[in-house]
Order: C-alpha cells, then structure tokens, then sequence
C-alpha cells in the first residue's frame, strides 16, 4: 500500500484530506437543496447557485478554498432566497 502511495505522490497526485471529502458532500448537499429549491420557486440565482455549490468542488483543490467559496456561496443563496 505505500509502495502505491508513493508512486501517486511521485506522479504529483495526492489524496483529499478527510476534511476535504467531509467539506466537499457537505457542500454538495447544501447545492442539490438550493437547486432543488431555487427550479421549484422558479428562483434562477438560487438554481444557479445551487448548480455551482455542487460543481465547485471539482476545480478547488485547497481545503480552506474549499470552505471559504463554500460559505460565500451558501450566503448567496440565502440572500437569494430570501429576496
């Protein structure tokens, strides 16, 4: 198994913290319920926002990026909602 581990980081390839995962389903989650939300009230901000909370995680590969965009979008779409 480290022998596997190894050739990965030689590669440049590392593994996501646990941290990352939790932050990236946690995310993710919080966008299907503003897409879901923002198409079911016909709130295009939200549904769009909903569909970037849920993609974001692919281009991010900084944990606390992670979580700092996270936040901010998760802001967004509670204004959004909430006007």
């Amino acid at each position: 198994m480290q022998d596997n581990l190894a050739a990965l980081e030689a590669l440049g390839i590392a593994l996501p913290t646990p941290a990352y995962l939790i932050g990236a389903v946690i995310f993710g989650i919080v966008g299907y319920v503003a897409y879901r939300y923002g198409k079911k009230m016909s709130l295009q901000v939200t549904k769009w926002i909903g569909i970037a909370l849920m993609l974001y995680p692919y281009a991010v590969s900084a944990t606390w990026l992670l979580y700092v965009v996270g936040v901010g979008l998760c802001v967004g779409a509670y204004v959004s909602a909430r006007s």
